[in-house]
């Protein structure tokens, strides 16, 4: 949407809550109701900044800070938003009920104190979720039971990172920290799988360089998320190449898990060997037809004898290709967990997996909540998230 709607909407949303809220502070003291009205109006004046700091050619620190506020804004705004929607329709089933059953209700007294309940809970939300969204994400630890998992793969490990959308508030410090509790679990492979910048190579070059410092045995493996084709996908390509990261476009590569030296027969070389394959986000066609997602078509020249396969796709939505497909597990992310409450709850309108290990078919999706985040820097009810997979066999 462009932003002179968008903004007149927002700035119409603010109002609605002013006027749902304010004459109900009102009734009991005018110094809360002053307070609120000066925070409607600081919201609705900095929530369009991100989008128009850098158009102003503002010196970047300025801008950074002001996009900053205005992320801030936009976080407690949405909480203030749901809470006045809840208030309103909890205030109109209360009113239903008393009528219903006939029972005296001091209401003036009940609109003054959830009036005030709904700025004190959105506040202490954003609080919370500022602290859950700027922490070093924690590590989930996972086993995948894979069906006949050859002995050379059992306890083979995979640490994922997805969606940490480096850019305005998310910086070189921050992925530093990830880079350095990545490197603490000794994985197999790293896989990142998309969403990784909000941003060109030139405004986050010096912020994504941190990311060379990832070490696993047999290296960093990457694939688009949407967010990269916002950003400039080819460049972004080039940049993650230059850092030394495997960018894995509808292709595979073979990783040998255990030293084969003096093995007999090709069956017994590709029997400890796990095919990796990634593939360009469920939407890139719509950015270049060329990178049409092609799960399928990332196997072509597989060895047959490897029997264990493995998809990165950024989406979830792409598992029932991938399960068609003939892969035992699809790592995802995209969906952020909901990010935080009560977005959570929409998430499965277009998405499979919402988090978490979920079975389809004959094969498993592990979808990340992801290890950044998105926009508002807020978490709540959807931690972020470093994840260590290990496929192990699975059990009759």
């Amino acid at each position: 949407m462009p932003l002179r709607p968008l903004t007149l909407l927002t700035t119409l949303l603010h109002a609605y809550i002013g006027l749902r809220l304010l004459p109900a502070l009102a009734s009991g003291g005018m110094g809360w109701a002053w307070l609120l009205l000066a925070a409607l109006l600081l919201s609705a004046a900095t929530m369009p900044l991100p989008f128009v700091g850098q158009r102003r050619g503002r010196r970047r620190p300025l801008a950074d800070g002001w996009k900053w506020l205005g992320l801030l804004s936009m976080g407690w705004f949405s909480s203030m938003f749901v809470l006045t929607l809840v208030r309103d329709a909890g205030l109109l089933l209360g009113w239903l009920l008393a009528l219903a059953g006939g029972w005296p209700v001091d209401w003036p007294r009940v609109h003054s104190w959830s009036a005030a309940a709904v700025p004190f809970v959105a506040t202490l939300v954003t609080l919370i979720g500022f602290f859950n969204a700027r922490r070093v994400a924690g590590v989930v630890r996972v086993e995948v039971p894979i069906r006949d998992l050859p002995a050379g793969l059992e306890g083979f490990t995979i640490a994922q990172l997805s969606d940490i959308h480096v850019g305005p508030t998310i910086r070189r410090g921050y992925i530093q920290r990830i880079v350095e509790a990545v490197n603490s679990l000794g994985a197999d492979m790293v896989a990142i799988t998309g969403d990784l910048v909000d941003g060109t190579v030139a405004e986050l070059r010096e912020h994504v360089a941190p990311l060379a410092g990832l070490r696993a045995r047999h290296g960093t493996f990457v694939v688009t998320g949407n967010h990269e084709y916002y950003a400039g996908a080819h460049a972004w390509i080039d940049e993650l190449r230059r850092l030394g990261l495997r960018v894995l476009l509808n292709e595979h590569v073979v990783l040998q898990t255990r030293n084969v030296k003096g093995a007999q027969t090709d069956e017994e070389v590709l029997d400890s060997a796990l095919v990796v394959a990634g593939v360009t986000d469920y939407t890139a066609a719509h950015f270049d037809a060329a990178h049409a997602s092609d799960p399928e078509g990332a196997l072509d020249g597989a060895p047959p004898l490897v029997h264990t396969r493995l998809l990165l796709a950024h989406q979830p939505r792409t598992a029932p290709a991938a399960a068609e497909a003939g892969y035992h597990l699809q790592i995802s992310g995209h969906t952020h967990g909901g990010q935080f409450f009560p977005w959570n709850l929409f998430v499965p309108l277009q998405q499979p997996f919402t988090a978490g290990l979920h079975r389809l078919q004959e094969m498993w999706v592990y979808t990340s909540r992801g290890t950044g985040y998105w926009g508002p820097p807020k978490r709540f009810g959807a931690p972020s998230e470093i994840t260590l997979l290990r496929l192990v066999p699975e059990r009759p």
